[in-house]
């Protein structure tokens, strides 16, 4: 006899996606029964782990790839308000948790951190300064600092200009309102609350094996770790947000919505300053310029962030190529979600993107001194010896269908839903854990319309910016930063 149970939702993956969405579900309605899967011994083990590349507040205050410079020399910055417009919501809603006691100690997942751009050469130079320019006529980029002093960029980051070539002209920006996020600790925060509420509860090493749609709901298989035990949970709602792991089960779904849909895996890993000395001489995120050719991971970055109430300084990440979908995965995942549906769409993509394979590859059989060549350009003074190769966290980017490409890669993340919004799944990286909020607030329009109008003065309670772009009232925004600042102990906002 089968062990069958029942749920309003099913969450597949216990990582921040799935954390945030439980916990906007239980605000929103206290009755709503969920169960929870997850394949591995813990909360956020894979992408959500903070060694697993998931350790930046993303608000695009550094980070370059979110504002190129277009054909004319001007700056596009419509994807770096959109960033920024997404972290200060999530900001909000982890502020109202922290507010209503729901969840202790925001010093544990997010603390201060000045978020730095920093590059070198006329070309570059010339590139930033059009960057600050054109961001700073946003209300959320107010702020923002620009410079060429090499005295005052030595004061943000020594590390940055020590041993640095005199002659060589440089630029860096400075936003003090950054953050750094430590979002394997905040998903843990969050589902040891959602565990304490009614009807919620979560399996650790149980892995799910099959969905199938059935008169409106959806029938989950699922096989504990250990062979013990196998049920099966009938839902109204799914959602799949198992990181790497979800474009197989979305695969498995059999959505009309999925066929189309495949996955690039990209590795990484970082060097991991053991010299604690010279850790203590950095208090930044320092980014980059990616190089030619590289996925948007890989931007490099003199990164200090806090895992475990310890400040670590990593520089990274190195891309690599496998054809593992998740640190804890297998060697086939790539091959095994190729399908009649979507072989044309990976293969066209692949033919596209072959330098990136090729970069990807030459990133793999990097020698020691050639990863230290590559912290050098951000820490000239740096030696082999106080710095330690780690793996970081698998991503895999997304490959869809496009009428005019036939198949192209994209960074980024993106919810796949079906029709009748009964299950959604989240494919892509970063910048995902930063914006989890705003993704999953989203997700509840598409999969829950009926209930959403009774959800409004909800959500306006717990993030009082919904439904009004923040980039463009510069009131709402200083309000709620002072108010989030204040709640989550960050730094001070001026007025």
């Amino acid at each position: 006899m089968q062990n069958i149970s029942r749920a309003d939702v099913v969450l597949i993956g216990a990582g921040i996606m799935s954390a945030t969405l439980g916990m906007l579900l239980k605000q929103l309605n206290s009755n709503i029964s969920i169960e929870i899967f997850e394949r591995l011994d813990g909360a956020a083990a894979e992408s959500s782990d903070a060694w697993n590349n998931a350790g930046t507040g993303h608000s695009a205050f550094c980070e370059l790839n979110y504002t190129p410079e277009k054909e004319d020399g001007k700056i596009d910055t419509s994807k770096a308000v959109k960033i920024a417009e997404s972290f200060e919501v999530s900001k909000q809603f982890w502020a109202y948790l922290a507010d209503n006691k729901i969840i202790q100690k925001p010093d544990d997942f997010i603390r201060s951190i000045p978020h730095m751009s920093f590059v070198w050469g006329d070309k570059n130079v010339d590139y930033l300064h059009k960057r600050y320019d054109a961001l700073t006529q946003c209300h959320l980029f107010k702020g923002m600092q620009f410079s060429t002093d090499k005295d005052e960029i030595t004061e943000w980051a020594p590390l940055v200009m020590h041993d640095r070539n005199d002659g060589e002209p440089i630029a860096a920006t400075k936003m003090d309102l950054g953050t750094d996020v430590n979002f394997g600790s905040l998903t843990r925060c969050m589902f040891d609350c959602l565990t304490q509420l009614s009807n919620v509860h979560l399996h650790y090493e149980h892995e799910v094996n099959e969905l199938k749609q059935h008169d409106g709901y959806w029938r989950i298989r699922v096989t504990d770790e250990h062979g013990n035990e196998k049920k099966i949970v009938v839902a109204r709602f799914v959602f799949i947000g198992a990181g790497g792991g979800s474009l197989p089960l979305l695969l498995k779904s059999g959505i009309q919505e999925a066929q189309g849909y495949g996955g690039f895996p990209v590795s990484g890993q970082w060097l991991r300053c053991t010299n604690e000395a010279i850790i203590q001489q950095h208090h930044a995120k320092v980014y980059g310029l990616a190089k030619v050719g590289s996925p948007p991971m890989s931007v490099p970055h003199l990164d200090t962030r806090w895992i475990k109430n310890k400040q670590e300084l990593l520089f990274g990440p190195y891309a690599g190529f496998t054809t593992k979908f998740l640190r804890h995965g297998s060697s086939l995942d790539l091959f095994r979600s190729v399908k009649l549906s979507n072989i044309k769409p990976m293969m066209i993509a692949g033919m596209h993107n072959i330098p990136l394979t090729k970069y990807l590859i030459e990133q793999v059989r990097q020698t020691p001194e050639e990863r230290l060549d590559a912290l050098k350009e951000y820490y000239p003074g740096a030696k082999k010896e106080d710095w330690e190769l780690v793996v970081a966290g698998y991503r895999v980017q997304v490959i869809k269908k496009d009428e005019e490409e036939g198949g192209v890669l994209e960074f980024g993340t993106e919810v796949v839903s079906a029709k009748d919004g009964s299950i959604a799944a989240l494919l892509g990286a970063s910048p995902g854990a930063s914006t989890a909020v705003s993704i999953m607030l989203d997700l509840l329009k598409r999969c829950f319309p009926e209930q959403m109008p009774a959800w409004q003065q909800k959500i306006k309670q717990m993030i009082p910016s919904y439904g009004t772009p923040l980039g463009e009232n510069g009131a709402l925004l200083k309000q709620v930063r002072n108010y989030t600042t204040e709640v989550l102990g960050l730094t001070s906002v001026i007025a």
